[in-house]
């Protein structure tokens, strides 16, 4: 098993339908994890990438209804370092 997780932000908090839409999807044989930060507006899917794909991930949670705006990286790009003035 390779675990792999991806980040994504959505536009809307999820409403009640979707929220047990994205219950159900915790169900598909692969998706191993599911966890929200609400105040980031992103959710977090680890799945099984010997199952499993991005693109599906991707297609399965946009099913749900949750409305997908991008998909983040993981880890947040550094800014360049500055040169130092001598």
């Amino acid at each position: 098993m390779t675990t792999v997780d991806l980040l994504f932000r959505y536009r809307l908090a999820p409403t009640e339908e979707v929220a047990a839409a994205l219950a159900r999807t915790r169900e598909v044989y692969g998706i191993r994890s599911m966890g929200f930060d609400r105040a980031a507006s992103t959710l977090r899917v680890e799945y099984d990438a010997t199952r499993l794909n991005p693109a599906t991930v991707s297609r399965l949670i946009q099913q749900t209804g949750l409305e997908i705006i991008e998909q983040l990286p993981l880890i947040p790009e550094q800014p360049a370092p500055q040169p130092a003035i001598a």
